[in-house]
């Protein structure tokens, strides 16, 4: 069995020996340009031959597509930051503006529904203030209300979160039987919640998926609870 293993062992001892020795010379082929034009390669689809500089042309031009789909996801990606960011700047410099609590609320309602476009939006406030100042954006409830309890976890994490929002959670921020929001990102305002939280809803149920990042709800979140503050 060993002596049928070794022309196999050789073979290979050889091919590696020739990898090794054109990596360590990539000037070979064009000291002997003979060699490279008499090589054949069989092509991937067609199967017929192509010369090596073919393949070497298909295998670059390939990279280079992937490359320029690389370039453009980077480019969309800029661009929608610089979007974002520009809205974020908008509102800190309204809400900067604002001159007491009821502006600010009023200035964040208009912000997120004209130029973040959301589809749904509620402040969910913790104090013991009268519920008559409640409206379709704005909820005042205590800590450790009852209506409060699907959110706990969230509350206890202290870090924005995106995803599907569950039919408790819809029907607290939205209303009951409201099934039109189907994703929903949740943003702590204060450490811990210490002010409350915003929810910002969409109706696709992938635009706020888990995996979005969070950096710039984490902004508007430090954003809302320092001008309520």
């Amino acid at each position: 069995m060993s002596t049928l293993k070794q022309p196999a062992a050789a073979a290979e001892t050889t091919e590696s020996s020739i990898v090794a020795y054109l990596q360590a010379h990539p000037d070979f082929f064009d000291r002997h340009a003979g060699v490279l034009q008499g090589l054949r390669l069989t092509h991937r689809t067609s199967g017929a031959a192509v010369s090596l500089v073919e393949r070497q042309v298909t295998v670059l031009r390939d990279k280079n597509l992937k490359l320029e789909r690389q370039l453009k996801d980077l480019v969309d990606v800029a661009r929608t930051n610089d979007a974002i960011a520009t809205r974020i700047h908008r509102l800190a410099t309204r809400l900067l503006a604002a001159g007491d609590r009821s502006a600010v609320i009023d200035t964040l309602e208009e912000e997120l529904r004209l130029s973040f476009a959301a589809d749904a939006a509620v402040l969910v406030l913790f104090g013991t203030g009268t519920r008559a100042l409640e409206t379709v954006f704005l909820r005042v409830v205590g800590r450790d209300d009852l209506a409060i309890g699907p959110f706990r976890t969230f509350i206890e994490a202290g870090t924005p979160r995106c995803g599907q929002v569950r039919d408790s959670q819809r029907d607290f921020l939205f209303g009951a039987g409201n099934a039109s929001v189907g994703s929903v990102a949740l943003i702590p305002l204060g450490p811990g919640c210490e002010v409350g939280f915003l929810a910002i809803g969409s109706r696709d149920a992938d635009h706020f998926h888990p995996g979005k990042s969070i950096d710039f709800l984490v902004r508007i979140g430090e954003l809302v609870s320092s001008a309520l503050g």
